[in-house]
């Protein structure tokens, strides 16, 4: 099979700080190639002139764009309007100056929750566009959507070498453990250890428990991401996960398992419980040769050392 991403390749990397971002650089290294990047201070890649100017000067071979404005259920439903605009904006900024600088390669990541909110599971690539969306995270998952046209016209117009991945429910060291804007697995996390701080005798999560979610390592990410530069080539965007999901109330459980938490654990069904299920067919990623390695108790147990280590010895 040919390669796509000569080594060593120059590789920007589009929010290269966050957890995704950081994790593909690592990874980038460690094939041998030289990431690129700069800092929101740096650069805000909202600004399409500015960008254009940092693609133009750099003159990269690839472009890996994972930055994005991201966040949970109450993050989307309190702040819908960054969501959408912020996403729309970067993607319009990075995939135009990335076409502008010649840029040869870009990887666009997108999320799971582009799929109907009630698609027949596993979810395939080709269900995109056939159904409702989930009403909790709709800003952010439009905002995906077009950045997926957008690249498909690219590649229909000018006939670039852009593709597009759709990670599942991604976690690792790095992540985001604000309560207030984070993803389930972190926040079942800070929420567990802070209860077994405290020593509460019970924790509220909202929901039923019943949803079905999967989740993937970064680590296990940021190498299908350098598969993907290497060895696809199509306007079909690719499902990126490990291939099983679990119920909230089984994440939960385990999760309070790892971090020593005893109490009881129940849950307020008036809350929003979003997509019922999300689980998606990886069959086209690992037909590329592609697999996740690092088992979910194992990668919450490192996700959870690696906190404690940094910013959770303080709590």
């Amino acid at each position: 099979m040919e390669d796509l991403l000569a080594t060593p390749a120059r590789v920007y990397v589009a929010g290269h700080r966050g957890l995704v971002g950081a994790a593909v650089t690592r990874c980038l290294m460690s094939h041998g190639h030289e990431p690129l990047g700069l800092t929101r201070s740096e650069l805000d890649l909202r600004d399409a002139g500015a960008t254009a100017a940092v693609l133009r000067e750099t003159r990269p071979d690839a472009v890996v764009l994972a930055a994005a404005r991201v966040g949970g259920i109450m993050a989307n439903s309190s702040h819908p309007v960054p969501f959408i605009e912020d996403n729309l904006r970067i993607q319009l900024s990075v995939i135009s100056a990335a076409h502008a600088a010649g840029v040869r390669r870009l990887l666009f990541l997108g999320s799971s929750c582009i799929y109907p909110r009630l698609a027949p599971q596993p979810i395939r690539e080709e269900a995109l566009l056939t159904g409702p969306l989930e009403p909790t995270n709709e800003p952010y998952a439009l905002a995906k959507i077009a950045g997926i046209v957008q690249v498909r016209s690219y590649r229909r117009q000018y006939g670039t070498s852009y593709i597009c991945a759709m990670p599942t429910n991604i976690y690792g060291p790095g992540d985001n453990f604000d309560l207030e804007s984070s993803h389930v697995l972190p926040a079942l996390i800070r929420r567990f250890h802070e209860a077994k701080r405290d020593g509460l005798d019970e924790v509220v999560l909202w929901g039923s428990g019943a949803p079905r979610r999967e989740f993937l390592h970064v680590d296990d990410l940021a190498e299908a991401c350098v598969t993907l530069l290497r060895r696809y080539d199509d306007d079909m965007p690719v499902n990126v996960g490990c291939g099983e999901d679990l119920t909230i109330r089984q994440l939960a459980r385990q999760v309070g398992e790892i971090v020593g938490y005893r109490g009881r654990i129940t849950f307020d069904a008036t809350k929003p419980d979003g997509t019922p299920r999300k689980l998606l067919d990886v069959s086209r990623m690992t037909a590329l040769g592609w697999k996740p390695r690092i088992p979910l108790r194992e990668g919450i147990a490192s996700t959870y050392a690696a906190w404690l280590s940094g910013a959770g010895k303080s709590q």
